[in-house]
């Protein structure tokens, strides 16, 4: 599966998560936080999945510190999946 993010819509934590939520189909039940964000992308969605988040430079300046925070999470779960010799893996892209 490949989703996209528009980063040029992502102006907050709240919206990121509401974003991804939509795009994976997952609205109900997802906690819309750095730990419902880990458990989602390591263990309950489908792979392969591509993420792309393009226009990321735009949410990286309206989410601060928190922009990493979730480029933190989308990092551990690509290197899970490689060190796990995964065939369908979850990666990520920032545009």
């Amino acid at each position: 599966m490949d989703i996209e993010l528009d980063g040029n819509r992502i102006h907050s934590e709240r919206a990121f998560h509401e974003t991804l939520a939509l795009a994976l189909g997952v609205e109900r039940g997802y906690g819309n936080n750095l730990d419902a964000l880990w458990d989602l992308l390591s263990a309950s969605v489908e792979r392969p999945l591509q993420l792309t988040w393009s226009g990321h430079q735009v949410s990286r300046e309206a989410l601060g510190r928190r922009f990493q925070q979730i480029v933190d999470v989308l990092e551990r779960v690509q290197r899970q999946d490689e060190a796990m010799a995964l065939d369908e893996r979850f990666s990520y892209c920032l545009r």
